[in-house]
């Protein structure tokens, strides 16, 4: 076997923290928030999420998402390439952005038999799990295959559940099919919800906050034991805390804290509550 360099893209709803981006020199391509008449790249520096997140309930219209140019999208990947053997990227759905495309066709000028492009299916950090986890395998194997097989088990092995605390952003945003999602017109009713192949399910409903922090914590625990777990909230940090207290015997050693994109948002609205999950099983 041929150990090869490969390098990672993803786009900037994989929510992959700081460190661990320069460490594993993971390029991010930026999705873009739009605000009235002004375009913000989700980079993290052009909008402050814990301020965005204070605004926003008063922003009207509502703020959009957009998926980066292909332009920009070919610039950073290119960028990306050089010196690398072989290049992952591993992005949105298509059924849920057009970034999947932008990135198909930043991509069209490299040889194609030195790119892999995965629909990862799934958003925030559960996509940024199929990146770190990969990027793990690709450094001990230098083999691609291996690369994508273990990309797989994690997709197969991962859980995202996220708790809506207002069904208006959704609504407003247009980005959810509600009859499809099984949400009808209940916007009093406090959903938890999940992507699944690029489609926003509802997990299952409840009346009150305190009842669907417990189903969150249930459905943690049922994933266990743990490789990975990441806690993401959108201004919601005393939701997350409490949660590291109700699952403290449990805890993986990398446990992350998440305030989660300003793409992502954008469509769930402030005070969500979310887990994302990798079981062991994805080493078998």
């Amino acid at each position: 076997m041929t150990f090869k360099k490969i390098k990672f893209v993803t786009d900037s709803t994989c929510d992959i923290p700081a460190n661990l981006v320069e460490k594993w020199n993971i390029t991010v391509v930026p999705v873009f928030v739009n605000i009235g008449d002004e375009s913000h790249a989700d980079d993290g520096v052009q909008l402050n999420r814990e301020d965005y997140y204070d605004r926003l309930p008063a922003l009207n219209p509502l703020p959009t998402t957009s998926a980066p140019p292909p332009g920009i999208a070919a610039q950073q990947i290119e960028e990306a390439f050089e010196g690398a053997d072989h290049l992952v990227i591993v992005t949105l759905p298509p059924k849920l952005s057009a970034t999947y495309d932008a990135m198909r066709l930043g991509a069209s000028s490299l040889p194609q038999d030195r790119v892999t492009l995965i629909d990862s299916g799934t958003t925030t950090i559960a996509m940024g799990y199929q990146v770190l986890l990969g990027a793990e395998v690709a450094a001990e194997t230098g083999d691609v295959d291996q690369v994508v097989s273990a990309i797989a088990r994690v997709r197969a092995n991962q859980k995202l559940a996220a708790l809506i605390n207002s069904l208006e952003n959704l609504r407003r945003s247009g980005r959810v099919n509600f009859a499809q999602a099984g949400l009808g017109a209940l916007l009093q009713i406090k959903p938890i919800i999940t992507v699944n192949d690029g489609v926003v399910e509802t997990l299952t409903r409840v009346r009150t906050i305190s009842r669907a922090k417990e189903e969150l914590v249930q459905m943690v625990r049922e994933q266990a034991p743990l490789d990975r777990l990441a806690l993401l909230h959108t201004n919601y940090l005393e939701g997350v805390d409490w949660m590291r207290e109700q699952l403290a015997d449990i805890l993986p050693e990398q446990t992350l804290t998440i305030n989660v994109t300003t793409a992502i948002g954008t469509h769930v609205g402030p005070k969500c509550l979310a887990f994302v999950s990798v079981s062991k099983k994805w080493r078998n």
